[in-house]
């Protein structure tokens, strides 16, 4: 039985949900070692809530440093479904201004050094990622905004840059000719991740600042992320609280793998089909 149907990654700014009720700690394991801290458990809305920040406790993880396989492994651990990510981000419109709220449903990954699979070693499988972000979770979190009293955008496309370092000019001109939304440095591989383990996928996007683009705003800065996310980390918590009543049932992406794997299983190692247990044991026993 599942120890939680929905999973919270807490970005820059949140790193705990006071409204959980029944809370417990559970430290896990995974086959790609530790998870970024903790996972915490609790109850909202009568639903199973697991959290997780991805950061770590204290914000201890570069972009590239945080565990992104052992995280989502961690929630399929738990019987996750449904992952509601809550990201920093910047704007790359200028109708996206500090404060708003952004629900994309595309990623551009320029990520450059993070594993983004769980396969390998001897096991191919090819997920689509046409549609990065569950539809039926990112329409709940969108009304859920507007409910909340957010300044909310539906759809956009996230740049994932690698970071740790915020974008050069000229790179920040190049992301709005291709015709992105905003830019941030957490949700790949994290979606492609996700997908693989056959989870629901949605991201929070709270809009911290103009990047560098902006010719009328200040370039990027930490101390201007951190001022609006603190101010938004209790509107993000207002609208996870208003979307979890409604998301219920199995996620629709819960066949993702079934047309994805190419291994024969006759020819998996027993090593690899025994970390991937989790992901491909209902298709391989």
């Amino acid at each position: 039985m599942a120890e939680a149907e929905i999973g919270v990654i807490g970005g820059s700014g949140l790193y705990g949900m006071a409204e959980l009720g029944e809370v417990e700690e559970r430290a896990l394991d995974t086959p790609y070692g530790a998870p970024s801290a903790p996972y915490v458990l609790g109850t909202l809305s009568g639903k199973r809530i697991a959290f997780l920040p991805r950061h770590g406790q204290g914000h201890v993880f570069l972009p590239h440093e945080i565990p992104f396989r052992a995280n989502i492994h961690g929630f399929k651990q738990l019987g996750v479904e449904w992952l509601i990510s809550v990201s920093a981000v910047g704007s790359l419109k200028e109708d996206i201004h500090p404060g708003d709220i952004v629900i994309p449903d595309q990623f551009i990954d320029l990520t450059k050094t993070r594993v983004n699979t769980f396969f390998g070693d001897g096991v191919v499988a090819h997920v689509s990622m046409a549609d990065p972000v569950c539809g039926v979770l990112s329409g709940i979190l969108m009304g859920a905004a507007v409910r909340a009293g957010a300044t909310a955008h539906a759809g956009g496309t996230y740049v994932c840059m690698e970071g740790p370092q915020f974008s050069t000019r000229a790179e920040s001109f190049r992301y709005r000719a291709w015709g992105a939304s905003i830019i941030g440095m957490t949700n790949m591989p994290e979606a492609k991740l996700a997908r693989e383990a056959e989870m629901s996928y949605a991201t929070i996007a709270l809009a911290t600042d103009y990047d560098c683009w902006h010719e009328e705003e200040e370039a990027v800065s930490v101390e201007a992320v951190i001022a609006i996310v603190r101010s938004n980390a209790a509107l993000a918590q207002k609208i996870i609280k208003e979307a979890v009543p409604e998301i219920d049932g199995e996620s629709p992406f819960a066949g993702s793998l079934a047309t994805a794997l190419m291994t024969d299983p006759a020819r998996m190692p027993q090593k690899t089909k025994e970390r991937l247990h989790y992901l491909i044991g209902k298709y391989i026993s």
